[in-house]
């Protein structure tokens, strides 16, 4: 599985060396133009930003596969386990670190993809409808986590390296979706959760809850 701590997400790199190209041929045109792109490159920069995060030791901990804001905890129907579950949804703005971040160490026992549309990740429907990438993580204890990658309104790129098989250490990176979507995180009904309603995550460092 392919992961990088470089300070830019490797995925970024074609748009930012876009953006800086559009600047430079600009400013031999108009210099207003080029201090337009010069602005492009500089937030394509900050989207892509990959900074390195503190995780927990603790063995049971789930953390945060994702930078952003809780906008659902609750109980729900996970489909691809056909399990009912508890659910921890995150929405990431484009203001966000987009690089996503295992949530628990644990063997990927099953990766999932399902094409769909590209609503707002706060509409409940974008659950049911929108493209989303996923994968259920098993750890030692044999407690089942699901992780789902779902495209959003502007986001229309998930990227997963994780592949069935794979052994994932918490907080590793596994990931990113480009420009805005959500992260939904399924864990065993009897988890104990920490976290709440609208409270702000940090990915591979916020604590949501702990496995049985």
């Amino acid at each position: 599985m392919r992961t990088t701590n470089s300070p830019i997400a490797l995925e970024g790199i074609p748009f930012l060396g876009g953006a800086a190209l559009l600047t430079v041929a600009a400013f031999f045109i108009w210099k207003p133009l080029a201090l337009f792109f010069l602005a492009v490159t500089c937030f394509v920069a900050y989207f892509f930003r990959n900074p390195e995060r503190t995780v927990p030791a603790e063995e049971k901990a789930v953390v945060a596969p994702a930078d952003g804001r809780v906008i659902y905890l609750g109980p729900a129907r996970e489909d691809h386990l056909q399990e009912e579950m508890l659910k921890i949804s995150i929405f990431m703005s484009v203001f966000n670190v987009h690089v996503n971040r295992a949530p628990t160490s644990g063997r990927v026992l099953d990766t999932f993809y399902r094409r769909g549309k590209f609503l707002d990740v706060r509409d409940e429907r974008a659950t049911f409808e929108n493209e989303q990438q996923g994968m259920v993580l098993e750890n030692e204890g044999g407690s089942k986590i699901v992780v789902v990658q779902v495209a959003g309104l502007i986001a229309r790129r998930i990227v997963c390296y994780a592949r069935q098989g794979d052994a994932l250490t918490r907080g590793t990176r596994y990931g990113l979706i480009r420009f805005g979507s959500r992260l939904d995180v399924y864990l065993p009904k009897d988890a104990v959760v920490r976290i709440g309603m609208g409270e702000v995550t940090v990915a591979g460092e916020t604590i949501l809850g702990y496995l049985p």
